[in-house]
């Protein structure tokens, strides 16, 4: 299976648009689904301390993808809560936060405290930022940054854990160790570089052709499955 680096995903993105005409919310409703799945696979509801899920979102697709999820794990008995500090006028976002909050889910734009999230929750879901990011974090970013990770809680990181390079991955010591890695499409290069963490393949939605093109070599996804455990 092939490891993408930063350009490779952005142009694999280009033409799932441009030559597949995949509209942004649809690709962004299958894998936030599929995140949904992963979750629930990997840490079902009376696994945790407790099923209120913090889901971290930032201003991009990463983000967009944050929502989504916590859209339909709130219909898989958790209790998802929503941290969006950074919103957007895309029309797109605003019907994601709409629907969220539509379905009860609270969404904040107040950085909870490390203490509190570590009292209340059980499971942190990192959508902050995806494979366009480039290190470093700005400043906003900071102190939601430094509750993850000082956090003892089990960490989810949708395609990308937040503050790492996508091709070389952690750039300090502090950096955050996610305890789960949901790649999207296939696998970035930063992922060879997790410590003892679940790694899933989710989004499934990848045309053959567009496989065969950038020899992603992708595994079989089973039956009906969204998703694949990967180790």
């Amino acid at each position: 299976m092939k490891y993408l680096n930063q350009q490779e995903a952005i142009s694999i993105d280009e033409e799932l648009f441009n030559e597949y005409k995949f509209s942004v919310d649809q690709l962004m409703e299958l894998a936030g689904l599929s995140c949904a799945h992963v979750i629930a696979d990997a840490y079902a509801p009376d696994s945790l301390k407790s099923n209120k899920i913090l889901i971290c979102c930032g201003p991009g697709n990463n983000g967009g993808d944050g929502l989504v999820a916590a859209r339909h794990l709130a219909l898989m008995n958790y209790n998802p809560y929503v941290y969006y500090p950074k919103r957007t006028e895309k029309e797109l976002f605003r019907n994601l936060q709409h629907q969220a909050e539509s379905m009860g889910i609270a969404v904040t734009a107040d950085c909870p405290e490390a203490a509190s999230v570590e009292g209340e929750f059980g499971l942190i879901v990192d959508a902050l930022f995806g494979f366009s990011f480039k290190p470093p974090v700005r400043d906003s970013f900071l102190p939601i940054m430094n509750v993850l990770q000082r956090s003892k809680l089990p960490i989810v990181s949708i395609d990308i854990p937040s503050g790492w390079d996508v091709e070389e991955g952690p750039q300090s010591a502090s950096d955050i160790q996610p305890a789960c890695l949901i790649s999207l499409t296939a696998p970035k290069l930063c992922a060879k570089r997790l410590l003892n963490a679940h790694h899933y393949l989710g989004g499934r939605f990848v045309p053959k052709k567009l496989e065969e093109k950038y020899s992603l070599d992708l595994p079989t996804y089973l039956g009906n499955n969204l998703f694949i455990k990967l180790n």
